[in-house]
């Protein structure tokens, strides 16, 4: 495989500048990057360091004030709402922190939520949902509520949705941040079983070096900018 054919994620002199009454905010500055498919990578930072806002640019949930962000030869900056919108739904996989599942619908029924996106059948969806479930470790949880789920078992449950659709890359900001360190690690070693064996590309942002150390390479945002450490062996 070619070089130009192994990157997935092309940044290129991206600058967000978020408007607080009267003053301007720059988020990032000039900023550079590129992610191989099948990368893991982590990003970190301190707080207000650009960290989700980088992520939200990459998943297409926000826009660059200049620059370009280009993801499998797509340039998302370049999209209309609707294409963006279209673009998510088949190439990007969220999770989220807080998990932000429906209480009052079962795990099944949670990870199918993104699948009434498209065109599958009602008995199609299910078989993706279970397959998924299964993939994370929940087939025996299929039928039951979050409130009845530990916190590890809800972000399993989390990770299933956002793979349910086989998406390009899984967005995972803080994935173990509302989670004891047994269950965080539980977490960390299923998106490295995500990663390595079935080759999803994954970009984790996390404040916790434990959990990037689980990372191929770890990103360093500081003040707008960015500096990569080398890829682990």
């Amino acid at each position: 495989m070619s070089t130009a054919d192994s990157t997935l994620v092309r940044i290129r002199e991206v600058t967000k500048i978020f408007h607080r009454g009267s003053e301007d905010i720059n988020v990032l500055s000039s900023l550079d990057l590129t992610v191989a498919r099948g990368e893991f990578l982590a990003l970190m930072g301190p707080s207000g360091s650009g960290k989700s806002t980088l992520l939200n640019l990459i998943g297409g949930l926000d826009r660059p004030t200049r620059g370009s962000v280009e993801i499998d030869g797509d340039r998302i900056d370049r999209l209309s709402e609707k294409e963006l919108a279209a673009w998510r739904a088949r190439h990007i996989g969220f999770v989220f922190q807080f998990y932000n599942l429906m209480p009052v619908l079962t795990a099944q029924k949670n990870v199918e939520l993104p699948l009434l996106l498209t065109n599958l059948s009602a008995a199609q969806r299910r078989s993706h949902a279970e397959n998924a479930l299964k993939v994370v470790g929940l087939s025996h949880r299929l039928k039951h509520y979050p409130r009845t789920l530990s916190g590890g078992e809800q972000q399993r449950v989390g990770i299933a949705r956002a793979i349910a659709t086989d998406p390009t890359i899984l967005l995972c900001d803080e994935p173990t941040g509302d989670l004891d360190r047994k269950s965080g690690d539980e977490i960390l070693t299923l998106l490295q079983t995500l990663n390595k064996e079935q080759g999803k590309t994954i970009i984790m942002v996390t404040h916790d070096p434990h959990a990037s150390a689980r990372a191929s390479r770890t990103g360093h945002l500081d003040k707008g900018r960015l500096a990569d450490s080398a890829p682990l062996d």
